[in-house]
């Protein structure tokens, strides 16, 4: 295989998994490293861990403990370029002296802090990382979110660093990056955390309605539906037209429901109509009309059903793995060509690469300390979530982000009182924490492009950057004028990422969408909850967290792709695609109901009530050998003797036994004791935190200096989340604050664009730089 085709050796780990499968979705040559008995996935039921994950990996079995397997691994390493690295202990010292390698470990808690050495489940890090304070009702326990979201959100972090690294790399040497899956939830929580730092709040779980907008979900006469009130006056008018023809609008009718104000002040009553009407509809059905109507609403369909889902099929989202149709990856790459089929390996049948020599790139001089994604300029016309939220990450790593915006399109994030944090005037554009938290280290340019001549200007900027990210619906570029084939007349080699919730092809492609319906819609929903009957749903915006986070590891793909071949590509994001594709193996074994916070395989798994109003703790059991533990740890060796309970499936099915003695002794403990005690003994727990508890009480966090004090011109001093990446020769960081609306219009129009002064001075006053 030539050396443009990087070379990625995968010492697997839960947390590192989904990295390789997402570089075999990229064309990356993705080498599995197993123990001679092979990976631990190839003994699950049926194989589904194993061909979901490592399909299209290749194979070599050696145990790195022998003198024998340690030269093999350092011979394959001396011709691979990135190591990602998923061991408790790490290999560096098999990585010694190889300068070129990018080596990126992925641990629970990362590699430094008092907690470093902490055993981490999804479970776990969902509640130490704040995810699991997010979902579930406010009256109930923390509920987690299905098919390993932790491990999930951990894996494109790491998939992130591969490619940062070796971007990094063509200016200099390898290099050590730090990943921490910890990190990766605590910076993927929404407004979790910010609403504890903008106003001292902490948020209940929501149940089953948005904690800011009017959106939850909802029953329908076949099953539920996610949706609500829209986030404009225009789907408010057509939702209550739609009442009012069916004769279902009740007193919704009356003016006092014309103010978004009142209507989120009563949204019970206002959500209780709104019920009425749609329970008596089939959920397909009334999404299709909802939709005609251009309204955000979505049948929440479980794993077996989306096959049948018309948009996914008709842009061949699915792949082949072996015989059978499992979920593809959460973009065409590269230059639209999707990943169809793909093999599932056998235990060692590459075996041949441990002596097969491979030239790779040599090291070259460069500038230390510059961040990775430095040079690079990115016109960004994004808003609300999941846009934003990629364009920071690349901010985040050294990218020149000139954001795009206007009075005239107001970013609900900056003007709607409703999503506004902070402790001042929430009618300010320039103190929204929301706002502020997604765009630091951007640049702000107002332009009114519903004008000709900001159109023209936006040209201008255009041929000037390497990348455009946007998050609107399907159609607006084009009606801009601006669509891809226009683009790339403008400008050759630019990296187009486009973000639209369905994608700019299909049946489907011009359904409005927000982060709930995209969830409902990909799987995620239906099976968040206790049971079948029992519903709960995501309600926050993980779905735009995950679509940002696919959209900056697509950008950064494009940009390695482009210095390899010259040419720059349109990358068409689906944020369907993006959170369908993070749902693991739950089309393969055709997932039906939720499970709570149980493992399918793994007894006891839960959450516990500790000590303290609202505290948790949470607890995984992996093996029998740590079900030894925790019973010598909460005084009931008993239970470990019990004949019973030696198997996770005879704990399974005494799981009222054991969850009343193990939660009997969480109770009279707080959490953080309780996971301590346990952690000294190898078992997996973690107390439940909420953004407050991150910020104030987390000493693993405090320790990697994760939450970074800034000064903001309009909002003033502020903690922000920090990067979960640490690249050790290549760092990125908060260098500044989110600008203030058109802080930079004419310094950017001058130096990017070139427009001189006396058209500047034309175009403000023609109102178009406003």
């Amino acid at each position: 295989m030539s050396a443009a085709v990087p070379r990625v050796v995968e010492l697997t780990s839960p947390f590192t998994r989904f990295a390789g499968r997402l570089l075999v979705g990229l064309g990356y040559e993705v080498v599995l490293v197993e123990p001679p008995e092979g990976d631990a996935d190839r003994r699950e039921p049926d194989g589904d861990a194993f061909a979901h994950w490592h399909a299209g990996k290749r194979s070599v079995t050696l145990d790195p403990a022998t003198p024998e397997g340690a030269a093999g691994l350092r011979r394959l390493l001396a011709g691979a370029d990135a190591l990602l690295d998923g061991t408790a202990d790490g290999v560096e010292s098999l990585a010694e002296g190889l300068d070129h390698l990018v080596h990126v470990r992925v641990t629970p808690f990362g590699l430094v802090g008092p907690r470093s050495d902490w055993q981490g489940s999804d479970l776990v890090v969902a509640a130490t990382g704040g995810m699991l304070a997010q979902v579930g009702d406010p009256d109930g326990p923390p509920l987690r979110m299905p098919e390993n979201q932790a491990e999930h959100l951990a894996g494109v972090n790491a998939a992130i660093a591969v490619l940062l690294g070796l971007r990094a790399r063509r200016r200099g040497p390898g290099q050590l990056i730090d990943v921490s899956a910890q990190a990766c939830v605590a910076a993927a929580l929404e407004a979790g955390t910010l609403a504890y730092l903008h106003e001292d709040r902490v948020p209940p779980r929501p149940g089953s309605v948005h904690p800011l907008v009017p959106h939850g979900l909802f029953r329908a006469a076949d099953g539920h539906l996610g949706g609500g009130l829209g986030g404009s006056p225009r789907m408010w008018d057509a939702l209550l037209a739609w009442l009012r023809e069916e004769g279902a609008e009740a007193d919704l009718g009356e003016p006092r429901w014309q103010d978004p104000v009142e209507r989120k002040k009563y949204q019970d009553h206002v959500f209780k109509v709104v019920q009425d009407f749609v329970g008596a509809w089939p959920k397909a059905e009334f999404a299709e009309r909802a939709q005609a109507r251009k309204l955000p609403w979505a049948a929440v369909d479980l794993p077996h059903e989306l096959p049948d889902n018309p948009q996914l099929a008709a842009r061949g989202f699915f792949t082949r793995v072996g015989d059978r149709t499992d979920l593809g990856f959460p973009f065409a790459f590269p230059e639209g060509h999707r990943v169809t089929s793909l093999g599932v390996p056998g235990p060692g049948d590459d075996r041949a690469l441990l002596d097969e020599p491979r030239a790779v790139r040599p090291v070259e001089g460069g500038s230390p300390g510059l961040p990775a994604l430095d040079g690079v300029r990115v016109l960004d016309l994004t808003w609300v979530l999941a846009g934003p939220y990629c364009t920071k990450v690349l901010a985040d790593h050294g990218a020149d982000v000139i954001k795009v915006e206007s009075v005239r399109r107001p970013d609900p994030t900056r003007f709607a009182p409703f999503m506004h944090l902070s402790r001042g005037d929430h009618t300010d554009p320039n103190t929204n924490g929301y706002f502020n938290e997604v765009n630091r280290n951007k640049r702000s340019v107002a332009l009114d492009t519903r004008t000709e001549e900001g159109v023209t200007v936006l040209r201008d900027l255009i041929a000037s950057c390497d990348v455009l990210v946007e998050n609107f619906s399907a159609t607006v570029m084009k009606k801009l004028g601006l669509g891809y084939e226009t683009l790339r007349e403008i400008n050759p080699g630019l990296v187009y990422v486009s973000m639209s919730g369905m994608g700019h092809t299909g049946p489907r492609a011009g359904w409005v969408s927000y982060a709930d319906t995209v969830s409902a819609a990909g799987g995620l929903t239906g099976l968040t909850g206790w049971g079948p009957d029992d519903v709960v749903g995501v309600i926050y915006g993980h779905g735009d967290i995950v679509a940002g986070l696919q959209g900056a590891l697509a950008t950064v793909a494009a940009l390695e792709h482009r210095s390899e071949t010259g040419r720059g590509q349109h990358v068409d994001l689906s944020q369907l695609e993006a959170i369908a594709s993070h749902m693991g193996t739950s089309l393969l074994t055709a997932a039906r109901s939720p499970i709570g916070n149980t493992h399918p395989r793994w007894s006891p798994q839960g959450v516990y009530r500790s000590l303290g109003a609202d505290r948790w703790l949470a607890v995984s059991v992996r093996s029998d050998e740590e079900w030894a533990a925790l019973c010598e740890v909460i005084g009931r060796p008993d239970l470990a003797a019990d004949e019973r309970l030696r198997t996770a499936d005879g704990r399974r099915s005494e799981s009222a036994l054991i969850d009343g003695v193990l939660g009997g002794w969480a109770r009279a403990l707080p959490a953080d004791a309780a996971a301590e005690l346990l952690q000294e003994r190898g078992v997996p727990a973690g107390a439940v935190r909420d953004g407050r508890e991150l910020v104030e009480h987390d000493p693993q966090l405090r320790a990697r200096g994760f939450y970074v004090r800034v000064e903001h011109p309009a909002a003033g001093a502020f903690l922000q989340e920090g990067v979960p990446i640490r690249l050790t020769r290549t760092p990125g960081g908060i260098r500044t604050p989110a600008p203030l609306l058109g802080a930079d219009t004419e310094e950017v129009l001058r130096e990017v664009a070139g427009i001189p002064l006396e058209r500047l001075r034309r175009l403000h006053e023609a109102g178009v730089l406003r």
